[in-house]
């Protein structure tokens, strides 16, 4: 978890009042972060008030032993990474710190600054610690208006099971021939993890409960799907979760950061193609896998009117599903076959591999006509425009690029395969006339959608009956599942320190979920760093290439 130590006694309605990072000096100057200006530490009790979760640096002097060395760490890692101008305008490449995202006194967005000149603003309580993860402080003694915003992108590479964004800044230096070139920056990137698979089985799961109950306790009823139009621009919840929250996160980072425009990758895939494995044109696309013939006919043909798990003839014959329904599977022509009554129903929903698995030649004829699914590929042809308009919401100004620069750009860098590698490589780049990529973050903040809880007022069993019954109070000893804490265990198998989320429990003893483990907890031993927004949040560190061209 992206979290920073806690000392004091935490109130059950805000924040705790505690150090957030250690004291290192880090003025630099001539720096082009917001906040390395050189301005003096106000006195305490000067200023904009604290508000609500804000916390000051007051009692958490540097040790003088430690400054010294300190600062040379932190300049030493500034210039290492680019972060501040040389003797020469050139910037250098490579990895570095993400950035810590800074407010003015008033509330708006400055530029982001480094994580060790945010260490001595909190040090000299120039400012307050707004969040926690991501980090966020605000300045007690400058306003926007006695600032100098140059402002950022913010670049998205959207997907079906994660989506990367990244902030960046591009800036024009003049190059050894004396041409101007651009050099791209990247400050901040968040992997945005989603949760659709998980809203589609409990959808699924729904559904399955709702047709037992009206099976059994109703008269049939003819289905009634024909008759409900859906709305314009309707998506199914696991699709449109992965626009909600990818907006949500964007629009939470241009509250953080004076971003001026979007950059948006937007591809669209060719499903037809796909699935033929080679490029269509024309009346190509007519002509698909049952083009004048229907499913039976196609696969007593292709199986030989025989059971494919067990090569019987002149039995009855089921068209089986390879991939159950239940698994994911579709209802493609590529993911069924023939199968024999007994072979049906041994079969049931369990995968092809453990069924076939004392027959491996059989389950190498079945696993070789199987396909790539489509259903990534399906979520994100119905989710890019639904994206675009919601990003638009935003103000400020959007640009999409084809997926093709995207790989162009990462190529021709020699970044890796990630999320957020691709968002910082989205957008145009010359790499002819001497653009370039000249830094990346080192550490990723990985945002996993969690959820606010559960409408359910019970919990079902497997076959949908009411198992116990649901509190109705989320909150309990002034904590919420899905908080931030901090727990102290004074013994036990747990003894230590201890930083995640929770999940409350009624009589006070909640489960804390961590990087190494789950366990139980007292509500007396924790302490609030952050409510529960519908994230959890980690870290990672972002793929590193073998070589960067800008210093190669």
């Amino acid at each position: 978890m992206t979290t920073f130590p806690a000392g004091e006694q935490t109130h059950q309605a805000v924040l705790p009042q505690q150090p957030a990072l250690e004291s290192v000096r880090a003025d630099t100057p001539g720096s082009r972060d917001e906040t390395a200006h050189g301005h003096p530490a106000t006195a305490r009790g000067t200023g904009r008030e604290h508000g609500r979760g804000e916390t000051d640096r007051i009692g958490t002097g540097s040790r003088p032993r430690h400054a010294k060395r300190a600062a040379t760490a932190a300049q030493a890692a500034e210039n290492g990474s680019g972060d501040v101008p040389t003797q020469t305008p050139k910037y250098t490449g490579g990895s570095g710190a993400s950035r810590v995202f800074v407010l003015s006194k008033d509330g708006r967005p400055l530029m982001p600054c480094h994580p060790a000149r945010a260490r001595e603003l909190l040090r000299k309580r120039r400012a307050v610690v707004v969040r926690q993860t991501p980090f966020v402080i605000r300045l007690k003694d400058r306003t926007l208006a006695e600032s100098a915003v140059d402002g950022l992108q913010l670049r998205i590479d959207p997907g079906s099971k994660g989506t990367g964004l990244a902030l960046t800044d591009e800036k024009k230096e003049t190059g050894g021939n004396g041409r101007v070139v651009a050099v791209r920056r990247g400050l901040f990137s968040i992997e945005l993890q989603h949760r659709g698979d998980q809203i589609h089985h409990t959808m699924r799961q729904r559904a399955g409960y709702r047709h037992r109950r009206r099976s059994a306790n109703c008269r049939y009823r003819a289905p009634r799907f024909h008759n409900r139009v859906a709305a314009k621009g309707w998506l199914p919840p696991s699709l449109r979760h992965r626009v909600d929250t990818t907006f949500s996160l964007a629009n939470r980072l241009c509250r953080y950061v004076p971003v001026t425009e979007i950059h948006l990758e937007r591809v669209a895939f060719d499903t037809h193609s796909l699935s033929a494995g080679h490029p269509l044109q024309g009346i190509e696309y007519a002509q698909g896998t049952l083009a004048g013939t229907t499913a039976r006919a196609y696969l007593d043909a292709k199986w030989n009117s025989a059971c494919a798990y067990c090569g019987a003839t002149g039995v009855p014959l089921n068209i089986e599903h390879v991939r159950p329904r239940s698994r994911g599977g579709s209802n493609r022509i590529s993911n069924l076959v023939l199968a024999c009554v007994p072979c049906n129903q041994a079969k049931d929903n369990r995968s092809v591999e453990s069924f076939l698995a004392h027959r491996p030649d059989r389950l190498a004829m079945v696993l070789d006509q199987l396909k790539a699914p489509l259903r990534d590929a399906a979520a994100m042809n119905a989710t890019q425009a639904q994206l675009a308009e919601a990003l638009e919401v935003l103000g400020r100004p959007l640009r999409a690029w084809p997926g093709h620069l995207t790989m162009s750009n990462r190529t021709a860098t020699g970044l890796g395969k990630t999320h957020t590698l691709d968002a910082l490589s989205a957008g145009h780049l010359d790499h002819e006339g001497g653009d370039a990529i000249v830094r990346f973050p080192e550490q990723v903040l990985v945002a996993k959608a969690t959820g606010r809880g559960s409408h359910a007022r019970t919990t079902p069993d497997r076959y949908g009956f009411p198992r116990l019954r649901r509190s109705r109070t989320k909150q309990h000893f002034g904590y919420v599942t899905g908080d931030l804490v901090r727990a102290i265990v004074p013994s036990g198998r747990w003894a230590g320190t201890w930083t995640g989320r929770i999940s409350v429990r009624a009589m006070g003893q909640h489960s804390l979920t961590t990087s190494v483990g789950r366990f139980n907890v007292r509500h007396r031993n924790l302490r609030l760093l952050q409510r529960g927004d519908g994230y959890g949040y980690r870290t990672r560190p972002e793929l590193i290439p073998p070589a960067s061209p800008k210093n190669s």
